[in-house]
Formats: C-alpha cells, sequence, structure tokens
C-alpha cells in the first residue's frame, strides 16, 4: 500500500485537531429549532438582502445579460454562451444571499470566491463575444460597465464580513 492511500485510509475521528474537537453543528439542534426565524423574519431578511446595492447590482448584471443573450444568433452560438453567461449572471445574486444567510466568515467568504469567479467568467465571456462578433460592441460594453460597479461594490461588501464570527471547519482556508 502507497503512502498516500494509508494517509487516506487513516480514520478521521483521529484528528487531533484540539480547537475543533469539541465542536457539533447538531448539539443544540433542538434548542436552534425553538429559535429559528418566522415567516415574517425570513421576509424581513429577504427584503434586506434584495436592498443592499450589491444584490442590485447582481439583478441588474442578469437582466442585462438576459437581453444580451437574446441578441446572439443560435447558429453562430457554437460554445453555448448564451447558457453559460446566463449561468454566471444568475449565480452573483444567489451566491449573495447564501453569503448573507450564512453569517460565518468562512461561509461568507466560501460565497464570496464563487462569486468572483462568475463575475470574472462573465466579464471574460464578453471579449469572447466580442472577439466572436457574437453580439452588438456597445450590448458587450454596458455590461462589462456594470459588472465594473458590481466589482467595487463587492470589495467593500467583503470588508465587511466579522472574520471574529467564525470557526475552523478543517479545510485550512481563511483562518
Amino acid at each position: 500500500m502507497s503512502e498516500d492511500q494509508e494517509n487516506f485510509d487513516d480514520d478521521p475521528s483521529e484528528d487531533n485537531d484540539d480547537e475543533n474537537e469539541d465542536f457539533d453543528p447538531l448539539e443544540n439542534f433542538d434548542e436552534e429549532a425553538d429559535d429559528m426565524l418566522s415567516d415574517e423574519e425570513i421576509k424581513i431578511d429577504d427584503e434586506k438582502v434584495r436592498q443592499m446595492p450589491i444584490f442590485i447590482c447582481a439583478d441588474n448584471i442578469r437582466k442585462l445579460t438576459a437581453s444580451l443573450i437574446e441578441t446572439i444568433n443560435k447558429e453562430d452560438d457554437v460554445l453555448m454562451m448564451k447558457e453559460q453567461m446566463l449561468l454566471n449572471a444568475c449565480m452573483l445574486g444567489v451566491k449573495i444571499a447564501g453569503a448573507e444567510a450564512g453569517d460565518f466568515y468562512t461561509l461568507r467568504m466560501e460565497n464570496a470566491v464563487i462569486i468572483k469567479i462568475h463575475a470574472r467568467e462573465l466579464l471574460t465571456q464578453t471579449s469572447f463575444c466580442k472577439l466572436e462578433n457574437l453580439s452588438k460592441p456597445e450590448y458587450l460594453k454596458l455590461l462589462r460597465d456594470e459588472i465594473e460597479v458590481f466589482r467595487k461594490l463587492f470589495v467593500e461588501w467583503v470588508k465587511s464580513f466579522d472574520k471574529s464570527n467564525d470557526f475552523k471547519d478543517n479545510w485550512g482556508l481563511f483562518y
């Protein structure tokens, strides 16, 4: 057996991470169920997210992208840019909502990284569309400009994450 296989076969319960030894996410599950948000509180939290400038901008990107992809000729779209661009645009708002719902720093940062990847991919796709003449340059510029606005809001939003509200998840990222 190789060394890698031996390491893979190690029992994860033998991990000696003292800081997380007592961490059990289900420990207070019954107590937390009593503290669950009411439907009204969920609606209020949802509305707060929808009013955030970064979420509004993400929604604008989604709408712009949906309009832009309608200008792409299906026969010219051999790489399925329409679907890929819409997927990337739609993920921005979803992951913002996920980051806002998960208050822990690590969970928020995980969502932030995913948001950055989708936004940058969408930006790259606008360059490809311009290069391949799949859409009008002025439409692509509108989307690129909105992505730049989003990027600036994103930087400020990530700065607001509370690093002290976290837990180690044994993956070694963000702490």
